[in-house]
């Protein structure tokens, strides 16, 4: 090989390392960011009367209906963020919903309890714009539709 094609194989090769680390790195960055809202449905589930109480704590209107959505966003959008199904929309609703939870359930931030809770979501919602901003990488579903 010569000393130029050696070094286009090396480009290309490093290349292709990168963009696996990249494509790696997002699809364990959307399995991290999807863990907390699959865990949050499937406890919600376990305890529904508890959870209908809390929701109706804060004065949110019907806590049922508040309740059956939660758990649709967090189990479907954390299954669909791990898929890289429709990401960056999937991505757009987690972040809107992490932010309003937070609003709406944390915001008594003279607890250092709700404090860290708040900034946790806030943080999550972080995180999902980034999904918004790159997409989901090339192993997610949406790699595959295009």
């Amino acid at each position: 090989m010569s000393h130029s094609a050696n070094i286009a194989h090396s480009t290309s090769s490093e290349q292709s390392r990168s963009d696996v680390t990249q494509a790696s790195a997002s699809l364990i960055g959307r399995v991290l960011l999807s863990a907390i809202f699959i865990l949050s449905g499937v406890s919600k589930l376990a305890a529904p009367a508890m959870m209908i109480g809390y929701i109706g704590s804060v004065g949110l209107p019907f806590p049922t209906v508040a309740l059956a959505l939660a758990v649709i966003i967090e189990i479907g959008g954390g299954i669909a963020l791990i898929a890289g199904y429709r990401a960056r929309a999937v991505a757009s609703v987690l972040a809107l919903f992490s932010v309003v939870t937070a609003l709406a359930f944390h915001s008594a931030l003279a607890d250092q309890n709700q404090f860290i809770h708040f900034f946790k979501n806030i943080a999550m919602a972080g995180g999902l714009l980034q999904v918004v901003a790159f997409g989901a990488g090339r192993f997610s579903l949406d790699a595959r539709r295009h």
